[in-house]
């Protein structure tokens, strides 16, 4: 089995914070570094997941799944567009 090499991350905190992060990684009985890898992933999860979420109002959704349902008739750029890839590619 590969074991996978990790790599370092070094940071400058004021002594408050870090003295905040050692209480909290003593109380969750993990080291300081456990402790900020953990709390780093989580977040970094958290960012990423908001980043792909599309968030819609109300009538937003009400419109788009009025869209999906009844879609509007393709407007002639549209028809070029597809007459075009379908003379490079194919029909699709």
């Amino acid at each position: 089995m590969m074991k996978t090499k990790s790599k370092r991350i070094e940071a400058r905190v004021k002594p408050d914070t870090l003295v905040l992060v050692q209480r909290a990684a003593e109380l969750q009985g993990s080291s300081v570094s456990e402790f900020v890898v953990s709390a780093a992933e989580k977040e970094a999860r958290r960012a990423l997941e908001e980043a792909s979420t599309i968030r819609l109002s109300v009538e937003d959704q009400r419109r788009f799944v009025e869209l999906l349902l009844n879609p509007p008739e393709p407007r002639p750029a549209l028809a070029r567009a597809r007459a075009a890839h379908e003379a490079l590619i194919g029909p699709v």
